[in-house]
């Protein structure tokens, strides 16, 4: 077993004295802005989009590609029974943005593939015919012509485009790569176009001017990089390219993930590995290592499971993945977990044994009987048991290496003081993850973060950190404007000094808030703002984006209906509805969420913007 790694006490008290002297340097930022615009008008179904990844091209820093889960090619709620909110297995999920202005404003291209589009249905109709077919996607294209559908958890990484004979170079172009969770389309007659219930697959895009005008040929097929048996369900995907010249394996692209091994005789789902996959010739081919065993926790913290990962590299192509070490769910009280971390210098062929880099703890003190699941903000509340995944971000001195330190930053959601009183919290690393700064709580006051992401700039003179947080208490009833969940994204930035000493952070922007009562699951039994947030930065500006509920309306035949749930299942002592959360679908499932017949019908029974929820940017320029 390997020891835990220390912060030493002189380091932290040099820390604390230099931070007191550091001055709170004034960033210019930009108003947020809003990223989505597909599902414009579109009724709940089709209108909400969550758990959004930005990453910048660092040799055009003005162009900035994004992904999130987004349901603008979903059908209807009232598509078909009104109370039955459908979840197609046909159409798309991961959305595709860019900004050619350094997030400044935001177009979403449309492509062509099957959609939903048309299936509206008709308010009062309760079976309204609805057929999914090809026509215009706001989602990744190439898939519905191979049998699978993109479906969410994206992730986006800008590296080198290789030559025609697989050298890298800036010289020959940029290359985006776009993760994200593939299943397979109901209905499909084709081979089986991969084993097991949920993949991971990696599409790539050279033409950026094509990409942006809609065209699917700027896109590549998309290639299954997880490696599939008839019993995986693949999830939590996160995508990184070696994007620093001076590395010894530049070039080279890593995916990590979680891939879930069903057991059907007792109907669970074995706790995964750590997997990573790589690259070598710019995403057409994929091999497979195993960067943490799933025996890993047995043997060190039996019980455990993780929950996220993040892959990085630095100059030199050391590759860096960090993962939360999850201990059994405790509902009512926050778990202490860890954080640890292993490594590769040989371009992901090898790692070494895991480390525990130090404790964290799950925000578990709320805890929702009805979906059982944790949640923050309230009876059907949004979920929270994933926030201490870490977020982390090396300053590697892309494109070039020029002025890199290798200084590591992350940043993670806490529950360890209890509920109501959630906090964000950073740290940073200048010796490659051996010894770590003071893990501070960086939020605003009154601010319960729930998810945040980092990011440095490649020189390492700036760090960003943005966050999801709710803004009061949580609450025993989800009826009444008195028991609103007022929900914020929030950017955070601060200076680093030439020791590597980061300084205050200061807000650098505040979005709107919004009631996250008007987000929902498509079940309506909880809300859904989202499980992930992002962060990307250059030399000269840095740019967060967040779950936003901002234009959602809440609605009390919803709230309603929630407080059912939640007073129903406290009296069994169990659920009265499914989690959204997978693992739980399997390819025979049909997708619906069927509802009982006490459930609201969306489109009669509340207001039209309920269910709106979406992806909102700031871009902060250093000072």
């Amino acid at each position: 077993m390997q020891a835990r790694r220390r912060t030493s006490t002189l380091f932290c008290a040099l820390l604390v004295a230099i931070l007191a002297t550091l001055p709170v340097a004034s960033a210019a930022h930009a108003a947020d802005v809003r990223v989505n615009h597909g599902a414009d008008g579109f009724p709940f179904g089709a209108s909400p989009a969550n758990e959004p990844a930005v990453a910048i091209d660092p040799i055009h820093p003005s162009v900035i590609a994004a992904g999130s889960n987004d349901n603008v090619d979903q059908p209807a709620c009232n598509s078909g029974d009104d109370h039955d909110c459908n979840y197609s297995q046909k159409t798309g999920t991961s959305g595709i943005y860019f900004s050619s202005n350094a997030g400044l404003s935001w177009a979403q291209p449309t492509y062509s593939g099957i959609t939903g589009r048309a299936c509206r249905g008709v308010v009062g109709d309760s079976d309204p015919e609805c057929v999914e077919s090809v026509g215009p996607i706001g989602t990744l294209p190439n898939y519905s012509e191979i049998g699978m559908r993109d479906d969410g958890d994206p992730g986006v990484a800008w590296g080198p485009r290789p030559d025609a004979h697989g050298h890298f170079s800036w010289a020959n172009g940029s290359r985006l790569y776009y993760v994200n969770l593939s299943g397979k389309q109901a209905g499909w007659t084709g081979p089986d176009p991969f084993p097991g219930y949920e993949a991971v697959a990696v599409s790539r895009m050279d033409n950026l001017a094509a990409a942006q005008a809609g065209s699917d040929s700027a896109w590549s097929a998309p290639v299954i990089t997880s490696a599939q048996t008839p019993d995986t369900f693949s999830d939590k995907p996160q995508i990184w390219a070696d994007n620093a010249s001076s590395s010894a394996h530049f070039g080279n692209v890593y995916v990590c993930s979680d891939p879930y091994i069903y057991d059907p005789v007792n109907g669970t789902f074995d706790v995964p590995p750590i997997q990573i996959a790589t690259s070598h010739d710019g995403g057409v081919s994929w091999s497979q290592s195993i960067a943490i065993d799933k025996h890993y926790e047995e043997t060190t913290q039996p019980g455990y499971s993780r929950v996220d990962c993040t892959v990085r590299t630095d100059s030199h192509g050391k590759v860096y993945v960090f993962a939360y070490q999850q201990p059994p769910q405790a509902p009512g009280a926050p778990v202490t977990g860890q954080e640890v971390m292993v490594t590769s210098s040989d371009g992901g062929a090898t790692w070494t044994a895991p480390v525990k880099l130090f404790d964290a703890n799950d925000q578990c003190a709320g805890f929702e009987v009805s979906v059982f699941r944790c949640t923050i903000d309230g009876v059907g509340g949004e979920r929270n048991d994933a926030g201490a995944g870490p977020s982390v971000d090396i300053a590697n001195g892309a494109p070039f290496g020029a002025g890199a330190t290798n200084q590591i930053v992350m940043s993670y959601a806490d529950g360890g003081s209890g509920l109501g009183a959630e906090t964000v919290k950073f740290t940073t690393s200048r010796d490659g993850g051996a010894t770590w700064g003071p893990r501070r709580s960086i939020q605003s006051p009154g601010d319960r973060g729930y998810y945040s992401a980092a990011a440095i700039s490649p020189d390492a003179r700036d760090a960003y950190v943005v966050y999801n947080a709710f803004t009061a208490p949580f609450t025993t009833s989800a009826e009444g404007p008195e028991n609103a969940h007022p929900s914020v994204g929030v950017m955070l930035h601060a200076n680093i000094g030439p020791l590597g000493v980061v300084g205050p952070f200061s807000v650098a922007n505040r979005g709107a808030s919004g009631d996250a009562r008007g987000s929902s699951a498509n079940n309506l039994a909880s809300e859904f703002v989202g499980d992930y947030v992002y962060a990307d930065a250059t030399r000269t500006y840095g740019i967060g984006l967040w779950n936003d509920v901002r234009n959602a309306a809440d609605c009390p035949a919803v709230d309603e209906y929630r407080q059912e749930l939640h007073e129903e299942a406290v009296s069994i002592g169990g659920p009265t509805s499914e989690s959204p959360e997978p693992p739980t679908e399997l390819p025979n499932d049909s997708g619906d969420d069927d509802e009982d017949e006490g459930s609201p019908a969306p489109q009669q029974d509340c207001p039209a913007n309920f269910g709106n929820a979406d992806i909102y940017a700031s871009t902060v320029f250093a000072p």
